[in-house]
């Protein structure tokens, strides 16, 4: 973290959950230095609002990840698939919220409040539960 805050990247930005990721981000006041909107080819150039700030969606790429420190993913399992692990080389962690992770014993499945401490364990990667699970 640099001292305003994180690189954050919002991969799915355009869709529900990705929508309500960023009013998360935004009403816990969460530490965000930058933010970098990633949807598909086809949605980028767009714009969402985030702190009262437009804010261009980009194209989910490999390259977009440079210097990208927190990765929060809900774009389907096949784009989790193909770009988690490039976000990872690129130096973020990744929090995935689809399913494409959540059976791989070499990838934490952490329930907030019930198993953190398994956040130590992960290699850039963190699955979570789907949302009839998770509920905050």
């Amino acid at each position: 973290m640099n001292q305003t805050g994180y690189r954050i990247a919002v991969v799915g930005a355009t869709g529900a959950v990705g929508q309500q990721m960023l009013k998360t981000l935004e009403r816990l006041n969460f530490p965000v230095a930058s933010l970098l909107p990633l949807s598909s080819k086809r949605s980028a150039g767009k714009k969402v609002v985030f702190r009262g700030e437009e804010i261009t969606i980009q194209e989910a790429t490999p390259e977009a990840f440079e210097g990208i420190q927190l990765a929060l993913f809900s774009a389907g399992g096949s784009v989790s698939k193909a770009l988690a692990p490039e976000a990872v080389k690129r130096g973020a962690i990744v929090v995935d919220n689809t399913s494409a992770f959540r059976m791989d014993p070499e990838i934490p499945l952490v329930v907030p409040e019930v198993n953190e401490e398994d956040l130590k364990n992960h290699q850039g990667i963190i699955a979570n539960p789907n949302c009839s699970t998770i509920q905050w």
